[in-house]
């Protein structure tokens, strides 16, 4: 079985409600990709993290029953494009018309990452 294809979700700090809109965000990113390519994909939306106070959000998405396609990866980056021009309230419109057409919610789901130094930038400026 495929891992999936995984795409951080880089928010702008600052923002209000960035759980809400990263789980917006991915819940709708999933759906819509699913129904435009007219097959039923799985997701989950990841908030890692790394030590205390540093976080960053993730979105997996998957076929559960076959691996995706290159072509996935360049329409998921439109498609949060998109996404990411839309303010707090015309998520929740979308969100909520998205439910109506069938969108199940996929929690945030928290996860624990330890830093891994050796691959951390000051090793690669030593050289």
């Amino acid at each position: 079985m495929s891992k999936g294809l995984e795409v951080g979700l880089h928010l702008r700090p600052g923002l209000a409600d960035e759980i809400f809109i990263a789980t917006a965000l991915g819940n709708l990113a999933g759906f819509e990709l699913g129904r435009s390519r007219q097959e039923q994909l799985q997701w989950q939306i990841l908030r890692i993290e790394t030590s205390p106070g540093q976080y960053h959000f993730r979105l997996v998405i998957r076929h559960p029953e076959r691996v995706l396609d290159f072509g996935l990866h360049k329409e998921l980056g439109r498609l949060l494009d998109d996404l990411s021009d839309e303010t707090p309230e015309q998520l929740h419109a979308r969100l909520k018309s998205a439910e109506g057409n069938g969108l199940k919610l996929v929690p945030l789901r928290r996860l624990e990452e330890p830093v891994d130094y050796w691959r951390d930038d000051f090793w690669n400026w030593l050289g």
